[in-house]
């Protein structure tokens, strides 16, 4: 067997001759037109890679026991799909090198196509956890029925289409990470321990309790440094308050739902309350990785709503929808929305409710 060469173990033979474009010929290419191409494959490569470690990082944090020593490797993942996703929004800088004029010259011969019709970016919001009712509306079509409809008539329909249903069968990010959660110590108790319902209960109403203090001197240095309405400063943080329970308590989900969501949204505020104590001090970076992929997401998302107009402008989009108007409703899109949630309900540290059995959670020799 004769051994391996750079150009084998990459397959460049075959590699290099996929950007002829619709005519399959570089030769008939515009201009400008190799690079679009080629920046847009690499998109789809990185998006290739950001799915292997998505479905690594899901394959491991949803067993039903999730052994402390694997959330490094989570986490480990997960940083590399950040890494990815900072790359890609830099990645745009190259694409800006491509003048509106210059763009034009080939824009009309690629519709209808359009990057909305990627199906490994649906693959990506798919396997994150992004409900279809969290979708953007593409003009009046449902985004995910429009690429299915699509696929009817496409050579490469069916391959896309397929893959679409299968990320749909997987388990989620985002169910993975709330049953993970949901298994969070609690004052020393998990679910199933006799004492869980009375620590997890505990737990949220000494925190409210410490939250509704720290809006009062909140409300009362307000009023010191600024003046104004005692009546309405009171008021803007009585509100706050009130939004605290209605989130800690799960008062916005249906009751069917609601002490399921109460603990998972009690472990999460757990774990960023004492983030610093041993035990948690993994769980903490599996939370922040979390936050800041779905941070990297949006500045994509908005890097790519800014290149586009800068480009071309407000015109319709050569799918049809209504270009960067579309692309800037998408940047609003949040699907982890617990954790973004609970840092605006964070305290202190010093007006943290007072930890109990914290001896659980620390290192022993």
């Amino acid at each position: 067997m004769k051994p391996p060469t750079y150009w084998d173990y990459l397959n460049l033979d075959r590699l290099l001759t996929l950007q002829g474009g619709l005519e399959a010929d570089e030769a008939q290419l515009q201009p400008d037109e190799l690079h679009f191409i080629v920046v847009h494959q690499v998109y789809e490569l990185w998006f290739k890679l950001v799915l292997r470690e998505l479905r690594l990082a899901c394959e491991h944090l949803s067993a039903p026991r999730v052994p402390e020593e694997r959330i490094p490797y989570v986490v480990h993942h997960l940083r590399r799909v950040n890494e990815i996703l900072k790359l890609a929004v830099d990645q745009f800088r190259i694409m800006e090198t491509l003048t509106p004029q210059d763009f034009l010259d080939f824009r009309d011969k690629l519709a209808p196509a359009s990057g909305f019709q990627s199906f490994q970016m649906r693959e990506i919001e798919i396997l994150l956890g992004l409900e279809e009712t969290g979708r953007a509306m593409y003009g009046e079509t449902e985004p995910l029925a429009h690429i299915r409809d699509l696929a009817k008539d496409s050579a490469g329909g069916g391959f896309a289409w397929g893959r679409i249903e299968a990320a749909r069968r997987q388990t989620t990010l985002r169910h993975a990470l709330h049953e993970w959660l949901y298994r969070t110590p609690i004052h020393g108790a998990s679910p199933g321990d006799s004492g869980d319902a009375d620590a997890v209960q505990g737990f949220l109403g000494d925190y409210l309790e410490a939250s509704e203090r720290y809006y009062e001197r909140q409300a009362a240095h307000t009023l010191a440094t600024f003046g104004g309405s005692p009546d309405a400063v009171n008021a803007r943080f009585a509100a706050s308050a009130r939004m605290a329970k209605e989130f800690l308590f799960a008062e916005d989900v249906s009751e069917a739902d609601r002490e399921r969501v109460k603990r998972v949204r009690a472990g999460l505020l757990f774990i960023e309350s004492y983030r610093e104590l041993p035990l948690l001090a993994w769980p903490r970076l599996l939370i922040d990785s979390i936050v800041e992929l779905e941070e990297q997401l949006v500045l994509w998302r908005t890097r790519h709503a800014r290149m586009v107009e800068r480009t071309i402008g407000r015109r319709i989009g050569t799918g049809g929808s209504s270009g960067v108007d579309y692309l800037d409703q998408t940047a609003k899109t949040r699907i982890f929305t617990e954790l973004w949630a609970v840092r605006t309900l964070l305290l202190p540290r010093e007006a943290l409710p007072v930890l109990r059995h914290a001896e659980v959670y620390g290192f022993f020799r």
